[in-house]
């Protein structure tokens, strides 16, 4: 029966933050009349809500870029398949190639990108559209040479360093330790 769902009553405040404060105020009899401190959020978005600030940047990319993060990212992820190094470095030339070839068919050079990342998840704007990823679907946040690379559950997305200030990049590590995290709970 779905009529037996614990709801707060008079309150429009999380269950779980009623239930802290009746434990704090018999615990101490003391009356607590300031709010407390929410509970960090791990639901949809996975990233605590004391994650870092919002990223904002937009970018261009350039073939010899993004050749650069799909040939090291295909070198991890073929690494970890222990494989002869002959069938590797083969894999990883078709992988990158076939990578290239895509990028320069969907013509994404010519397309600038707008990227917003938050505590809600990645927001990527460009003339063709909007896509939306929820932090759910961010498996890792990988650091290359050139940049970063958000390996998503389908696809990923790269973000080069000169797109970044100081502030940002930190940003984005953090947003990395907090993913890393998430994936262990």
């Amino acid at each position: 029966m779905w009529f037996i769902h614990p709801k707060p009553v008079g309150s429009r405040k999380p269950v779980a933050v009623l239930v802290q404060r009746e434990r704090l105020d018999s615990a101490s009899r003391v009356t607590i009349d300031a709010p407390l401190m929410p509970l960090p959020v791990l639901g949809p978005g996975l990233v605590p809500a004391s994650a870092p600030e919002t990223v904002q940047f937009s970018v261009r990319y350039t073939l010899p870029e993004y050749v650069s993060f799909m040939w090291q990212h295909a070198g991890y992820i073929i690494r970890r398949r222990r494989i002869g190094t002959l069938a590797t470095y083969w894999m990883q030339t078709k992988s990158t190639s076939s990578a290239a070839l895509h990028f320069v068919t969907q013509g994404r050079s010519r397309n600038t990108y707008e990227f917003t990342i938050d505590t809600h998840g990645i927001v990527r704007a460009s003339g063709s559209g909007v896509t939306l990823v929820p932090w759910g679907d961010v498996c890792s946040i990988r650091r290359y040479s050139r940049g970063f690379m958000m390996v998503l559950k389908r696809g990923t997305l790269p973000v080069p360093f000169r797109c970044l200030n100081a502030a940002q990049g930190e940003s984005m590590v953090r947003f990395g330790e907090s993913v890393r995290a998430a994936t262990r709970l």
